[in-house]
């Protein structure tokens, strides 16, 4: 492996290619592993929890900003460009949009309006500090029953709310990038979903300007002409590419009901040091260079963000199960991986 002292920074080794993020919290911003790591390699930062309406809108009209806050004060004190995540989330969405008696004539336009404030001042609070925003978050269905996901929005407004929240986004900043984001859109038939989506807005005029690919995907998937038909997607429509959410997991048979509550038939955890696991490490390394090729093909793939800043703080160690696992490109202790030097150099041999 090559001396850690060597690696370039990652935001100047592909820059005039894309933007290189991170996902971040305040604690990982000051940790001391993962606080040089972000400063040396981030271009871009998002915030993994604290732009969320939950926690930001505490109820109507009143908002916790102060997290939120310290990020982008930490970034714009180092040169580091923001990404904003996520205005809509049905995850993240807190009960009092949705207070009042469900069945009462205007309850669906107080719902509307609850919406259109929280939207318009917590883009218009961060103007100028964001550069885009991830407007509405995962409003597909994952399977072929429908295109879109029966969320509590959904249940309310139909495929409106999608509008709804784009349209109070633009209002609110004029230049700021939109993006509509979900996962999944390596597979070929919750693309399809996805992009139908998309078209019925684009239809209708809703200011969209790029799609948001997540990329949760492990050692040995997806195909990479997944990834290439699901960027192209967006190019034909004229809109940008944007990775959001890229981690590489080491484990690749987990069952479905791995998914499920309580998880079952997942696969065995790695222990560092085994030949699985470094066997695991090479085939990480190769899948993200395999990656990173592709991403530099397409000039519409504006932002490659990471999901974490290194493998010490992974949403990964507790999801789908507790176990073992290392995702990104960076170590436990903040060092460069075989998968850092195999996206940076072409004749590293992992």
């Amino acid at each position: 492996m090559p001396d850690p002292a060597t690696a370039p920074a990652l935001k100047t080794h592909f820059a005039g290619k894309f933007k290189i993020g991170m996902a971040v919290d305040p604690g990982q911003a000051v940790n001391a592993v993962t606080s040089p790591v972000l400063l040396k390699h981030a271009g871009s930062i998002t915030a993994e929890s604290v732009m969320k309406a939950d926690p930001i809108g505490v109820s109507a009209g009143v908002y916790n900003y102060g997290p939120a806050d310290q990020l982008v004060t930490l970034a714009q004190t180092n040169g580091i460009d923001v990404r904003g995540h996520a205005l809509l989330w049905h995850q993240t969405s807190p009960a009092w949009f949705f207070a009042g008696d469900t069945t009462a004539p205007g309850y669906k336009a107080t719902v509307q309006a609850r919406l259109e404030t929280y939207i318009t001042d917590v883009v218009t609070h961060f103007k100028g500090k964001v550069y885009a925003w991830d407007v509405v978050n995962e409003p597909t269905r994952d399977d072929a029953s429908g295109n879109y996901r029966n969320s509590q929005w959904y249940q309310i407004f139909g495929p409106d709310y999608i509008e709804i929240a784009f349209r109070a986004a633009r209002a609110a900043d004029p230049t700021v990038q939109l993006f509509i984001n979900d996962y999944g859109t390596e597979d070929p038939g919750k693309l399809g979903r996805f992009m139908a989506i998309v078209d019925t807005m684009l239809a209708r005029g809703v200011p969209i300007d790029g799609i948001g690919h997540q990329l949760h995907i492990n050692t040995s998937w997806p195909p990479v002409a997944n990834v290439k038909a699901a960027f192209v997607a967006a190019e034909t429509r004229s809109l940008m590419n944007h990775v959001t959410e890229l981690d590489v997991s080491l484990y690749t048979s987990d069952s479905g009901s791995c998914f499920g509550s309580p998880p079952t038939g997942c696969q065995a955890a790695f222990v560092a040091g085994t030949t699985a696991y470094n066997d695991a490490l090479r085939a990480q390394a190769l899948q993200y260079r395999t990656m990173f090729n592709l991403f530099q093909e397409h000039a519409s793939v504006k932002s490659v963000t990471m999901w974490g800043v290194a493998d010490n703080s992974t949403w990964l160690s507790t999801f789908p199960t507790t176990r073992l696992n290392h995702p990104l490109l960076f170590d436990t202790t903040g060092n460069p991986k075989s998968a850092f030097w195999a996206v940076t150099d072409a004749t590293f041999v992992p």
